[in-house]
């Protein structure tokens, strides 16, 4: 893929899902790649196996935007019609040939920036009590609804403002607040504006708690047109009395399902409750003139543009979470060995296939200080960031193991730690070997499936003496076990990933399956028996989702005297089928 260029924030992409939800990505690279899944450095990615993964990607050129075909099976389209390069207008549908996928429309800034916010509010000015119901509120649906299009281009704080300003403008009111409620479902106040669109602290006003509790009771605007007159705890209401206010409206917002847009807000369904849009004012009779339809309008439009913005929000909170994941994939992937040095005694291959973008399996290999090989293999139970954290923390305490220390201390060591910080909730099993060039194995099996020894061209699960996995039982002891290995046998470490692997009947893939398969496998190549096993594995589960990571080490015995090894020599570079691989030979 070419390098990418950082662009200014000039594009937006809405993306409109097969089930109709939308969400934003905004083209700050080019090319701003599309397709399915992230593994070709997809920008947006789109999880339709209809869609290729190289499908497209918006391009600029001389500060004008294109999008490209970049090999989509079924064509790409714009506005329906099949291109291969297409500059891009506002509001331009991007289509992949398929009636139930997704839609992406562009959006130019250059047709919305924030400096026609200015225009439109001047053409509002006029708008005030005395003006004819209809022609304010027509005026007022449409400023709302250019407004509430901006939203997905400007900081979320600018368009709520902007809100807010209307809100103040059309009504007249001296003040007004906007209320959301956090996650506590307690309300606080999010902006503040006076007359004229100036800003005002938060912590300066203190909106009055009584008329917002009878709005809720109702879940219907309050009005009060001169408080001298209102109900009696509202003109006692200590924040009342104090900023000597006479006039107060409450609006509260709820995500809105019309049936019709002619009904009244009694007859509108309520959904989840977002806040309270609440204006003031110390002049009586400041709102004498309101009539219900603007009411209406300012509920329904304000409660619009709160939702779609916590919407908006929530995406790109979604957006920051997956780029942090996909650098803890990085540094996770970055960690595996991938260019193995060539060892006189042994042959190895890997590779790790995690279910989520990080997950809890691991291997490595490393030598001794003492012409020995260190090889492991690791589950930790659990699946995303806090396995991966685990992993790493693993890796890093048994690569000590390269200063000397006795392997069943350290294990002993990892599993009273881990035991000790219970609170984090997470064990591993693992397998961990020391092979010396006389074939002298020691290991030590925490809980482990048994490796596959394959010896004479015959597969046995001859590791099955072990203890716990660490970080689950304080008391455990661990001891290492010693095997004597033959020139050219085999062992073949794998996850519960792939004899856990289920079909699309949820039955599972089994170790007599993988005992099967292996039988027989003599001296096959190593590259091409971890091959072997995978197609096996990918072709038993036909499609279906894996709730495991899957993760594979071989390791081949052979004399230190030998000066040739029946493998065929192995590339450094991962195999095309499991991009996380890794392999070598000596």
């Amino acid at each position: 893929m070419p390098d990418t260029v950082p662009l200014p924030g000039e594009a937006v992409l809405e993306v409109v899902s097969p089930d109709g939800t939308r969400r934003y990505a905004r083209v700050t690279q080019t090319p701003f790649m599309i397709g399915r899944g992230a593994e070709t450095g997809n920008h947006l990615q789109l999880s339709d196996r209809r869609i290729s993964r190289n499908c497209a990607a918006v391009v600029i050129e001389a500060n004008r935007f294109y999008v490209e075909d970049r090999g989509q099976r079924r064509g790409l389209f714009v506005n329906g019609e099949k291109v291969e390069s297409r500059e891009l207008q506002d509001g331009d549908a991007i289509t992949f040939g398929l009636d139930d996928s997704y839609e992406i429309i562009f959006r130019s800034a250059k047709g919305s920036d924030e400096d026609s916010l200015p225009l439109l509010l001047t053409r509002m000015e006029h708008i005030t009590s005395s003006a004819p119901t209809g022609g304010g509120l027509l005026k007022l649906k449409r400023l709302l609804e250019a407004t509430s299009l901006l939203h997905s281009q400007l900081p979320l704080d600018v368009v709520l403002g902007h809100m807010l300003d209307h809100a103040v403008s059309v009504t007249d009111a001296d003040r007004g607040l906007l209320l959301e409620t956090d996650s506590a479902s307690a309300m606080k106040v999010k902006l503040a504006r006076r007359s004229g669109g100036l800003r005002l602290p938060p912590e300066s006003l203190s909106p009055s708690q009584t008329a917002i509790q009878l709005a809720l009771k109702q879940q219907s605007p309050v009005i009060t047109e001169d408080l001298a007159q209102a109900d009696v705890d509202l003109q006692a209401a200590q924040s009342i009395v104090a900023q000597r206010l006479r006039a107060v409206v409450v609006i509260p917002l709820y995500a809105l399902s019309r049936a019709s847009t002619q009904e009244s807000m009694a007859n509108i369904k309520h959904g989840d409750f977002l806040g309270v849009l609440y204006l003031d004012s110390r002049r009586p009779a400041a709102f004498s003139k309101l009539d219900r339809q603007i009411l209406d309008a300012l509920a329904a439009d304000a409660a619009s543009i709160l939702d779609n913005a916590r919407l908006v929000e929530r995406e790109r909170e979604r957006q920051r979470l997956e780029q942090e994941i996909n650098i803890a994939r990085d540094i996770q992937q970055a960690l595996l060995p991938r260019d193995f040095r060539e060892y006189p005694h042994l042959s190895v291959t890997g590779l790790n296939l995690p279910c989520l973008s990080v997950g809890g399996d691991y291997f490595d290999v490393f030598p001794l200080s003492d012409g020995r090989t260190a090889f492991l293999i690791a589950d930790v139970s659990g699946k995303g960031l806090g396995a991966a954290l685990l992993t790493t923390m693993l890796q890093g305490a048994l690569s000590g193991m390269t200063l000397g220390t006795d392997p069943a201390r350290l294990f002993n060591h990892l599993n009273r730690f881990l035991c000790d910080h219970s609170e984090v909730g997470r064990y591993a099993t693992m397998f961990f070997g020391i092979l010396d060039q006389e074939g002298h194995l020691e290991y030590i099996n925490a809980g482990h499936p048994s490796p596959f020894l394959i010896r004479g061209g015959t597969a046995e699960e001859a590791f099955t003496e072990g203890s716990f996995p660490v970080g689950l039982v304080p008391e455990a002891q661990y001891t290492a076990v010693c095997l004597k290995l033959e020139p050219g046998d085999t062992l073949v470490l794998f996850s519960d990933g792939v004899t856990e692997a289920v079909d699309p009947d949820e039955q599972m893939f089994g170790i007599p399956r993988l005992k099967e398969l292996l039988t027989g496998q003599l001296e096959c190549p190593l590259e091409q028996l971890q091959k072997c096993v995978l197609e096996a594995v990918e072709n038993f589960a036909r499609g279906a989702h894996q709730a495991d990571d899957l993760t594979l080490l071989i390791v081949r015995y052979r004399a230190a005297a030998a000066t040739s090894d029946t493998d065929v020599p192995i590339s450094a570079s991962p195999p095309s089928s499991a991009p996380a691989a890794a392999s070598a030979s000596g």
